[in-house]
C-alpha cells in the first residue's frame, strides 16, 4: 500500500506540474486553479444556487464566498434570491464573466492539445483510455464512452492469446491447452491471411482494447468466425454485437455464401449473440478438451 500510495501521489505531482496548476495564475491569467474552475461549473448553466456549486465542487463555504464577492466586484457574476427559497442565493456569470471563462477554456484546450501533439494516434488513444480507467476506479464513471473497431496491429495478436487464455482460465477453469489452441490460430492468421476474403477486427472504448473476433476462410463459399472475446468491463455494451455483425458483413462483401462457428454451450452470452444474428444450431456432441467436460456445438448462418 505505501508503494501504491507514493505512485498516486508521484502522478499526482508530475500532472499538476504539466498543465501549470501551482502557478499565481492559470494559463497566465489573473486566475487561480479554483477560480478557473468556479467559473467553469457557472458556465455550464444560466443560474446556479450557491448551495450548490459549493457542494458540487466540496469548496470551503468561506473560501466560496470571498471568491464571489471578487468575481461580483470584478462585474463577472451576477446575484439573486432563489424564486423557490428566498433564503438561498442564485449565481450567475455575466457577459463580461463568460468571455473571461472562454478565454481560459481556449487556453486549457490549447495547453492539453500542445501536450498531445507530442504523442502518436496510438499513444493519444491509450492516454485517453488510462484517463478514463482512473476516472472509472474512483467513481467517476464517463457518459459517453467511444467504441472503435479496427484492424488488428502488431502486438494485438499476443494480446488476443493472452486474454482469451487468462479469461477462460478464471471464468471457466479451462487449462493452457485452450490458450495454445488459441495461439495457433492467431499464429496462422498472422503469418499467412487472404486480406480480400480474411479478416480481423479489435474493439477498443476509448483507446483500450476490450474485445476482438477474426473472419477466416473455411472453404471457398465458406466464412468461419472465431475467437469472439469480449472484456468483462465492457460486458452489456453491445462490443460482442457489433464484432459479430462487422464480421458477418465482411463475410458478405467477400463473397461466402454462408458463415459457420464452433463454441461450447457453457458460453452462453456468446450463443445469445450468435442468434441474434440469425446463427441456427447445426449439431452438438459432448468432448473433453482443455482440461473440462464440454459440450461443443456448431452454428451456421446462410444468405442468399
Amino acid at each position: 500500500m505505501d508503494t501504491q500510495v507514493a505512485a498516486v501521489r508521484a502522478f499526482s505531482r508530475f500532472y499538476t506540474n504539466s498543465v501549470g496548476a501551482l502557478r499565481d495564475g492559470l494559463h497566465d491569467s489573473q486566475y487561480s486553479l479554483t477560480e478557473a474552475r468556479v467559473l467553469f461549473e457557472l458556465a455550464q448553466r444560466d443560474s446556479t444556487e450557491v448551495a450548490d456549486l459549493r457542494k458540487r465542487l466540496d469548496v470551503d463555504a468561506g473560501y466560496l464566498s470571498r471568491m464571489l464577492t471578487r468575481f461580483d466586484a470584478d462585474g463577472l457574476t451576477t446575484r439573486s434570491r432563489s424564486t423557490v427559497d428566498a433564503r438561498r442565493q442564485v449565481i450567475g456569470l455575466t457577459e463580461h464573466g463568460r468571455n473571461a471563462q472562454r478565454e481560459l477554456d481556449d487556453a486549457s484546450s490549447a495547453q492539453v492539445a500542445a501536450l498531445l501533439d507530442r504523442l502518436t494516434e496510438e499513444e493519444r488513444g491509450r492516454l485517453v483510455g488510462a484517463m478514463d480507467t482512473i476516472r472509472r476506479l474512483l467513481g467517476d464513471e464517463p457518459k459517453d464512452r467511444t467504441l472503435v473497431l479496427r484492424p488488428p496491429r502488431v502486438g494485438d495478436y499476443g494480446w488476443v492469446v493472452q486474454r482469451h487464455g487468462e479469461l477462460y482460465a478464471r471464468e471457466y477453469g479451462w487449462d493452457a491447452t485452450f490458450e495454445a489452441l488459441v495461439a495457433r490460430i492467431v499464429a496462422d492468421f498472422a503469418e499467412d491471411h487472404d486480406p480480400a476474403r480474411e479478416a480481423g477486427w479489435i474493439a477498443e472504448v476509448d483507446g483500450e482494447r476490450v474485445g476482438c473476433v477474426f473472419c477466416m476462410r473455411e472453404d471457398e463459399q465458406t466464412a468461419k468466425l472465431r475467437i469472439l472475446l469480449v472484456e468483462p468491463s465492457a460486458r452489456g455494451m453491445g462490443v460482442g454485437g457489433r464484432l459479430v455483425e462487422e464480421c458477418v458483413r465482411f463475410a458478405k462483401s467477400a463473397g461466402y455464401r454462408r458463415m459457420t462457428l464452433w463454441t461450447n454451450d457453457v458460453l452462453s452470452a456468446a450463443r445469445r449473440i450468435y442468434q441474434r444474428n440469425g446463427f441456427a444450431l447445426v449439431d452438438e456432441a459432448p468432448h473433453h478438451s482443455f482440461g473440462a467436460d464440454l459440450n461443443g456445438q456448431n452454428w451456421q448462418l446462410t444468405w442468399d
